[in-house]
């Protein structure tokens, strides 16, 4: 996958006229990225030397030269290096320039170091013409290296620091690969809906989409400044309604003028409505209705309950049976009450669904797929990745060459069981106890992963009680065509299955879920009307992000995690 020299050129930026380097502007602005500057296809920055630039950024670190001049650390999150930049004192008030995270844009000539020096390429400033200050008081990332656990406090800059900014160059890599993937091998990228009435994973840890709660509130507010009529104003406007029946009446009986018979009646009309609204308005409550002891769901926005998507798989499936390849990458959402490393409430899936296509085939995909963004990392995040093996996990990079190079192990859940049993046996002590028809563990997974076989492992097979409705019921009526793909460091990467396409089995199915099968009508006529043996799987985004850089918490792998108590 090696990328013609022309093409890497133009990605940093590079244009080459004559033989001579020139650096191109980034695109939407007049600064040059940094990347173009300091990454170099060819190790070379003599030809830099001399060029006029306009660069911008925020300050690392700064330390002061001779004659009260100034060296900044500049990083624009291009790239994981820093660009030296060289002030002297005429140029700017270089008391400001002292305080990390300061952004600075500025004009000036390419220069190169002396060759003792780390730096290859430096930029001395003719004209500074930004600066957006800092209150060092207040800034809470200093220079020195901060917890991770820190950080998440301050979501919002933590960007700058080197390892997020990081995570988000190697996440925007992965999502980059992941459209080339799927899109060079026919599939068709279908948005998904993020509401839904149904739930694909049957496990009813869902967030619900309601008005409900804002209508209510908005009542109260209503409420407050109108309060509602008394029983008194009621009683009154009752009187009133029949005294004006009473002179209706008593114009019919005296044969008085239709005109002055209808005057007569369009005031009893409205007397009437009058009463009606205020009766109405008596009975309003700020509560959640009700309706024969339960929520009155007629009531909300869609009509019945409604919640955040756990997958956009279903949805997809009726894609993938119309259109034979669909994949969706989105954001699902799980209300599950879990403070451990591995689980967020907002995480992003990558979800293919395959017509004609068998279990053997969605693992074939998957394993394609996993191997295809290792090998895109390590030929487009080097310098990323170097950091994250020097920082964080020295093995992640020999990681990702392992699983890019090696063929996936494949066995049955019965054979893993039985190996994890023969371990036990011999001395290996496991947290959750190991029989047939347990759900695998993260540890038994990395067991299997890192010490039994020492590569990934599709697992296929499972026992039909542990995973969803959806997958297609094996000949033996006790095991699904079900598959996970494991990988060393974090267990499970890739669930995924056959579907059942058989109509009456899935109905069973559902039933045997205590599913409401009113909501699955259309699922089912997937079946009905033209079915086809599918297959698809679903990748957490995030614990490929884990996988690749060695990070140990999920939460560092997400731009804006999202768990129990926090949403801020």
């Amino acid at each position: 996958m090696a990328i013609p020299s022309k093409l890497l050129g133009a990605q940093l930026g590079v244009l080459t006229l004559n033989g001579t380097a020139s650096i191109a502007k980034a695109e939407f602005s007049d600064i040059i990225p940094i990347r173009s500057i300091i990454v170099r296809p060819d190790d070379d920055w003599s030809a830099l030397a001399g060029q006029r630039v306009r660069v911008g950024g925020w300050v690392k670190t700064a330390r002061k030269g001779s004659k009260g001049s100034r060296f900044l650390q500049l990083n624009d999150g291009s790239c994981l290096g820093n660009l030296q930049v060289f002030v002297e004192a005429d140029k700017v008030d270089l008391g400001q320039l002292a305080r990390t995270g300061i952004c600075v844009v500025a004009d000036g000539v390419l220069k190169l170091p002396p060759e003792d020096k780390e730096q290859k390429v430096e930029l001395k400033v003719e004209k500074m013409v930004h600066v957006g200050p800092v209150d060092p008081a207040d800034y809470p990332l200093p220079k020195t290296s901060l917890p991770l656990e820190f950080v998440r406090n301050f979501v919002h800059l933590r960007p700058r620091t080197c390892t997020i900014s990081a995570v988000i160059r190697i996440r925007s890599a992965l999502a980059h690969a992941t459209h080339i993937f799927f899109l060079e091998r026919g599939f068709l990228n279908v948005q998904t809906p993020i509401m839904n009435c149904s739930d694909c994973e049957g496990a009813g840890e869902m967030f619900q989409v309601t008005t409900l709660f804002s209508e209510g509130e908005k009542l109260e507010k209503d409420l407050l400044k109108n309060p509602p009529p008394s029983e008194a104003d009621v009683e009154a406007a009752k009187v009133i309604v029949k005294e004006k029946g009473d002179v209706v009446t008593l114009l019919k009986s005296s044969k008085a003028s239709k005109m002055d018979i209808g005057d007569a009646w369009a005031e009893l009309k409205r007397a009437k409505e009058n009463l009606w609204k205020l009766e109405e308005r008596s009975k309003l409550q700020p509560v959640i209705p009700h309706k024969e002891g339960k929520i009155d769901y007629s009531r909300d926005f869609f009509g019945r309950p409604t919640f955040l998507t756990v997958s956009g798989q279903l949805q997809l499936e009726a894609y993938a049976c119309s259109l034979s390849k669909a994949y969706s990458f989105g954001p699902t959402f799980r209300a599950e009450k879990s403070h451990t490393t591995r689980h967020l409430a907002e995480f992003w899936m990558v979800e293919p669904e395959m017509a004609f296509a068998e279990l053997e085939d969605d693992m074939n995909c998957a394993e394609a797929y996993v191997k295809f963004m290792c090998e895109w990392l390590l030929e487009k995040c080097h310098e990323d990745m170097e950091f994250f093996a020097e920082s964080y996990d020295k093995s992640c990079i020999d990681r990702l060459r392992m699983v890019a190079s090696t063929p996936f192990e494949r066995i049955t859940y019965t054979e893993a069981v039985d190996l994890l049993i023969e371990a036990v046996k011999n001395g290996k002590e496991f947290e959750n106890p190991v029989e047939w028809g347990i759900d695998l563990s993260s540890e038994h997974e990395r067991y299997l992963t890192e010490v039994k076989f020492q590569k990934p492992v599709i697992v296929y097979n499972y026992p039909k009680d542990i995973k969803a409705f959806y997958m297609r019921l094996n000949d033996d009526s006790e095991t699904v065509a079900a598959m996970d793909v494991l990988v060393p460091k974090v267990g499970e990467l890739i669930g995924g299955s056959q579907r059942e396409e058989r109509f009456n089995v899935l109905q069973n199915r559902i039933l045997e879920r205590g599913l409401p099968v009113e909501l699955y009508q259309w699922y089912l006529d997937l079946r009905r009307f033209g079915t086809v043996k599918h297959s698809g799987f679903g990748l957490g985004f995030e614990r490929m992000v884990m996988f690749a850089t060695g990070l140990d918490n999920i939460k560092d792998c997400i731009p804006n995690p999202r768990t129990e108590g926090r949403a801020d």
